[in-house]
């Protein structure tokens, strides 16, 4: 087994899609489309590649640190409490343990993804 991944963007096939939970909805109805590509450490990391579609929800952590890379798209994000900042195709950023905020996918978003819980 290699310790070496290449994570893929295009060519995706089928992916696993759902929808936020209810509680966490704030505007719209966004759908979210995963392709998880590896996992490790017993499951608490993760990478792969997500689709979302227009809306805005509740983003929470917990004890989760997520790093995004956006490959297409806008989203603001608005940490409780702060600023909105928005990002865009290119971009990327870190949520850490304990992020509680907005975020809000201005035009659909395809994000390569860790998440290490």
């Amino acid at each position: 087994m290699s310790l070496l991944v290449k994570i893929e963007t295009t060519a995706l096939g089928a992916g696993v899609t759902k929808h936020p939970p209810e509680d966490r909805l704030i505007e719209g109805r966004p759908e979210v489309t995963v392709w998880d590509q590896d996992t490790s450490h017993g499951g608490r990391v993760r990478s792969g590649v997500a689709d979302l579609t227009e809306g805005t929800t509740h983003s929470m952590k917990g004890g989760d640190c997520e790093v995004v890379h956006l490959i297409a798209g806008v989203v603001e994000l608005t940490e409780q409490g702060g600023e909105t900042r928005t990002f865009r195709a290119g971009d990327s950023f870190v949520m850490k343990p304990g992020f509680t905020g907005i975020w809000k996918t201005v035009e659909k978003v395809r994000k390569v993804f860790t998440v290490i819980s």
